[in-house]
C-alpha cells in the first residue's frame, strides 16, 4: 500500500510539473499574440472605415469618451482578452492577412499625413480643404460571418448603401487590398480598406491653448465641437492634428479623452512613461476631476448620484439610467442660480468614467446641461428621461432619435444643419479633353460652406480645392452652422493627481448671469 502511495505522489509530481512546463509557452505565445495586435493596432491608418456624427450622436467608431470607457484609445490598454480566450466563437488563431507594405510599415502619424491638406478659416469656423483618403480597419468581432453590405449599410451612416456599393463595384472598397462583391461575408482579421473624396465638418475657430507643457506632458484647454483624435469625419479637424500642424507638438499620446462638445482640461503624454503613469492614476481612480455646467432648473445644494449607466445603442452612441448598467458616481455641488433665467451652473465631481457619465446623470436627476443637444429633449419623454422615465422601449427610442434627426437632415452634414442642394446642371466638375482624359475645371458648386479646418489668417484659396467627378459630397453645398451651436456647456476644469494638478480658467457661460451673445 505504500509502494502504492509513493507512486501515486511520483504521478502527481510528474503532473504538476508536466502543467509547469506547458504553462510557460502558452504565457509566452499569449504575449507574442498580444504584441502581435498591440502592432497591428499601430500600423491601422487611423482608427477605422468612415462613420459618422448626428447632432449629439455618434456612432462607436466616433465617440470621444472620458477615462476608464476611454482606455481603447490607447493600443497598449485596449487590446482585448476575449479574442485570445475565443469568447467571439471564432478560431484563436487569427488567418493571415495580406497586408500593404505601407500598411505595415508607417506606424502612428507622419509628416506626410500632416501634410496632406491645409486649412482656412471662415465665418467663424475651422476649415479644411477636401482631400483623398484610404480608411482601413480591421474586422470587428459582431461583424464576422454578415456580409459587406449588411455592415456598411447598418453601421456607417457617413454615405447612403448605394454609395458604398457603388465603392464596392468600382473597387475603391476593397478587402485584403482585392475587389470582393457586396455580398462578401466578412472573416476574422480581414482588413477593410475604402479610398474616399474625404470632406471634414467644421469646428469653432477657437484656438486650442496650450496650459502646461514639458518633455514629458502637454496639457491643453480643449475648445468645444473638436474631437480628441481622427474619428468619423474629422481627421485634420482634431487637437492630435492641430497640436501637431500649428504647435509642431507631434508624436502625443493619449492619456484620456473628452466628449467632442465637452472643453477644458485635456493631457498627452509625450513619453510613453510618462502617459503609462497617468493612465495608471486614472484606472486607479487616483485622478480627482472637476467640471462646471450650465443646467435647467434650480439645482439642489448638493447632490450624490450613483445609477448604473448602461449604452442603450452603441450604433449612434446613446446611454441611459439602468440597474444593468455599469456602476458609476458623480457628486454635485451648485455653485450659482439665476431665477430669472431659470438655470443653475454646478460644480460636477466624477468618481468613474462612464460614456457621457455626468450628462446622464444630470438628464436622469431632471436638470440636463442648458444646450446639450442629445440629452435635453422631449424624444426622450415630457420629462426628458427625468428619472429615467422614457414612456418607451429602448428600441423604440433609438429608433426615434434617428428618425428625428435624419428627418432634418442631420446625418449628412453631421451637426444637424439643413443641406442646400445644387442645381442638376451645377453638378459637372470634370469634362473630357479630346484625348479622353479628364480634364479639371471649377466647381460650380459654393464650397466657401464646404467643411473643414482652419490656419489662423489664412483665407479660403481656390487653388488648393481639389474636386472630384464621383464623389456626392462635392455636389452638395453646405449651410455653415453658427459658432454658438458649437458650443456645450460643460467643461472639463481641473484634473489632479498624487503630486500634479492642471486647472483652466472658468468658461465665460459659468457666471450664472451670464447671457449668450
Amino acid at each position: 500500500m505504500l509502494c502504492g502511495r509513493i507512486g501515486l505522489g511520483i504521478q502527481r509530481l510528474i503532473q504538476l510539473f508536466s502543467m509547469k512546463s506547458i504553462a510557460v509557452p502558452i504565457k509566452n505565445m499569449e504575449n507574442n499574440l498580444l504584441q502581435h495586435s498591440v502592432l497591428l493596432v499601430r500600423n491601422k491608418s487611423d482608427v477605422g472605415v468612415q462613420c459618422s456624427t448626428l447632432n449629439g450622436l455618434e456612432t462607436t467608431d466616433c465617440k470621444s469618451d472620458t477615462d476608464e470607457d476611454a482606455r481603447q484609445e490607447n493600443p497598449d490598454l485596449q487590446i482585448s482578452k476575449r479574442k485570445l480566450d475565443g469568447q467571439t466563437g471564432h478560431s484563436k488563431k487569427p488567418k493571415k492577412v495580406k497586408l500593404d507594405p505601407v500598411l505595415t510599415t508607417r506606424p502612428g502619424y507622419t509628416a506626410e499625413r500632416f501634410d496632406e491638406t491645409s486649412y482656412y478659416i471662415e465665418n467663424g469656423l475651422r476649415k479644411v480643404y477636401p482631400y483623398y483618403f484610404t480608411f482601413t480597419t480591421y474586422t470587428k468581432g459582431r461583424w464576422v460571418g454578415r456580409t459587406l453590405m449588411d455592415v456598411f449599410g447598418e453601421e456607417f451612416r457617413a454615405h447612403s448603401s448605394d454609395e458604398y456599393e457603388r465603392h464596392i463595384e468600382k473597387g475603391s472598397l476593397t478587402i485584403n487590398n482585392e475587389r470582393v462583391t457586396a455580398d462578401y461575408v466578412l472573416k476574422h482579421n480581414d482588413l477593410l480598406a475604402n479610398v474616399v473624396h474625404r470632406h471634414e465638418v467644421p469646428v469653432a475657430s477657437g484656438t486650442i491653448d496650450v496650459v502646461h507643457l514639458d518633455d514629458d506632458i502637454v496639457v491643453v484647454n480643449k475648445p468645444s465641437s473638436i474631437p480628441v483624435h481622427p474619428c468619423g469625419r474629422y481627421r485634420h479637424n482634431t487637437v492630435i492634428f492641430v497640436l501637431a500642424k500649428e504647435h509642431g507638438l507631434r508624436d502625443l499620446k493619449t492619456i484620456h479623452r473628452l466628449d467632442r462638445l465637452t472643453s477644458g482640461v485635456l493631457m498627452f503624454g509625450r513619453t510613453q512613461n510618462r502617459a503609462r503613469t497617468l493612465e495608471a492614476q486614472i484606472r486607479d481612480r487616483l485622478v480627482n476631476k472637476q467640471y462646471v455646467c450650465r443646467v435647467d432648473g434650480r439645482f439642489p445644494e448638493s447632490v450624490e448620484c450613483e445609477q448604473p449607466i448602461e449604452v442603450i445603442s452603441y450604433k449612434i452612441g446613446v446611454c441611459k439610467v439602468s440597474p444593468s448598467g455599469k456602476q458609476c458616481s458623480t457628486s454635485f455641488q451648485l455653485i450659482g442660480y439665476n431665477e430669472q433665467a431659470d438655470i443653475s451652473v454646478v460644480l460636477c465631481k466624477p468618481r468613474s468614467g462612464r460614456m457621457h457619465q455626468i450628462r446622464v446623470h444630470l438628464q436622469y436627476l431632471g436638470h440636463p446641461i442648458q444646450n446639450d443637444p442629445l440629452y435635453n429633449d422631449t424624444i426622450f419623454g415630457p420629462e426628458k428621461g427625468r428619472a429615467g422615465n422614457f414612456g418607451k422601449t429602448d428600441k423604440q427610442l433609438v429608433q426615434d432619435l434617428i428618425h428625428a434627426h435624419n428627418a432634418e437632415n442631420w446625418s449628412t452634414t453631421d451637426d444637424g444643419f439643413p443641406v442646400l442642394p445644387v442645381a442638376d446642371d451645377g453638378l459637372s466638375v470634370l469634362s473630357t479633353a479630346e484625348n479622353g482624359g479628364p480634364v479639371k475645371v471649377r466647381a460650380t458648386v459654393d464650397v466657401s460652406t464646404q467643411t473643414g479646418i482652419d490656419m489662423p489668417d489664412v483665407g479660403f484659396d481656390e487653388k488648393k480645392l481639389t474636386v472630384d467627378a464621383h464623389c456626392q459630397e462635392c455636389k452638395i453645398r453646405y449651410k455653415d452652422p453658427k459658432p454658438s451651436d458649437l458650443v456645450m456647456y460643460l467643461h472639463a476644469l481641473k484634473y489632479s493627481g498624487p503630486d500634479w494638478a492642471y486647472e483652466t480658467p472658468m468658461p465665460a457661460w459659468a457666471d450664472v448671469n451670464w447671457q449668450e451673445p
